[in-house]
Formats: structure tokens, sequence, C-alpha cells
């Protein structure tokens, strides 16, 4: 991830579209993304208990949020190279990386309720990382909000690059390290152990990193759709 956050901030836009044109990329999301599904659903886990069974939703959860840090990281990266360069398509992959990961935001709050309900008895009990994701989630909301209230096209990108900006190490805080520092329910957060120390075992890791990294790449690809069809209306509307 980090690799590829200081290739964007080194390299243009244009090397950027050229990267993500090629279909290489796309096949083996698609792969990845078959292969921990199939996997996730039918292959042996460990017998625990609680979880049982439903410690499988670790391969659709957890890359949920992951897809969504790294969409919001790349959004961020872009609302900075569009103050830098005043460049409008800056701005548009910034907004659309924030769309895509709202839509991810959404799957993992989901796929979160549905297994709190199991394993804790309620889909939505008091827990510090489950009240800080719903204020990041509401925070990044008022983001669209702030764009679709500002007409002036250019007063609009600088404003809203510049929430974004601090939006970003807010949410960072209120998902990761205030769990940490209080009482949470949620595995590696209040002095609890992470999946990785006790529950994931040597069969369960390489599905998990590869539905990390599949979802990832997904989110990309339809953040780079949603940016050509941007593209495509602005000039539509410029005739």
């Amino acid at each position: 991830m980090l690799f590829l956050c200081s290739y964007f901030l080194t390299f243009g836009e244009i090397d950027f579209l050229v990267l993500m044109r090629k279909s290489w990329w796309k096949i083996l999301a698609v792969v990845m993304i078959a292969i921990s599904i199939v996997a996730g659903l039918l292959g042996p886990v460990p017998v625990l208990p609680i979880l049982n069974e439903t410690i499988r939703n670790v391969y659709f959860h957890v890359p949920m949020w992951f897809a969504m840090v790294f969409l919001y990281l790349i959004s961020v990266i872009y609302s900075i190279k569009y103050l830098n360069s005043g460049n409008r398509n800056y701005d548009l992959l910034a907004v659309e990386a924030v769309n895509v990961g709202i839509l991810f935001c959404a799957c993992g709050l989901m796929t979160g309720m549905l297994w709190a309900n199991i394993t804790w008895g309620e889909p939505w009990p008091n827990d510090p990382k489950l009240n800080g994701s719903a204020i990041a989630t509401l925070m990044y909301l008022a983001y669209l909000v702030l764009r679709n209230a500002l007409e002036e096209e250019q007063k609009r990108a600088k404003i809203s690059a510049i929430y974004n900006i601090f939006a970003f190490p807010i949410m960072v805080v209120l998902l990761y390290i205030l769990p940490k520092m209080t009482d949470s329910l949620h595995p590696g957060s209040g002095g609890n152990s992470t999946f990785g120390d006790l529950d994931m075992d040597n069969y369960m890791r390489p599905v998990f990193y590869t539905a990390v990294i599949g979802w990832i790449l997904i989110g990309s690809w339809i953040m780079t759709l949603r940016y050509r069809v941007r593209l495509i209306e602005d000039k539509k509307n410029s005739f």
C-alpha cells in the first residue's frame, strides 16, 4: 500500500491512468476475489468457542475496511496534488475515491453488524470502534454534502480538498487509536489479542491476505471507471 501511495505522489496522473488501463491487474483482482470467496466459504477454519463458523467473516468484513482506508488515502493524496497544481482531474479522482470508499464502508458496516449480532448478541453494542466508525462515516458523507452545497467549481474543489486532508487523520484516530486506548470488544483493541495472534492459522492467513489485496484492486478498478465516466460527463456538459 505504501509503495502504491509513493508511486502516486512521485508520478503524474498520466502515468497513473496508463497503469490503471492495463488489464493484468484487473484479471488478478477477479481471480483473487474468486479464490478468497471459494476458500473462505468452503475451506477449513479453526474450531473456536463463540466464533465457530462466523470466523469466516474475517475474509469479507476486514478486507472491506482495508479497501476503504486505501481509497480514502488515495483521495487525500489527490487532494494534496490538486492543491499543489490546481488540476481539476486530481479533484475528480479524489472525490471518486471517496465515493467508492463509502461503498466499501457500507459493506464493512453491514458485515460487521451481522457478525456482532451473532457473536456479541446485538448488531450495534456500545463499542468505541463501532461508534468511531459511525462518526467517521458521517464525516465522509459530510464531505460529499459539502461538495454538493458549493456551486463555484474552483471554490468547491479547494474547500473539499482541505476538508478531506483533515478528515483522514481524524478517521485514523477514531478507528485505530482511540479503541486501543479504551475497552473495546474488537480484536486488537482494548487489550484484546488480534486474530493473527490466536485465531488465524496457516490456512487462513493466505486466504485473508488474498482477499485484502483483491478487494483493494477491485476498489481501485471501480474508482477508475467512475473517474472515466465523470470525464465523459464533463466533456458532454462543455458542449
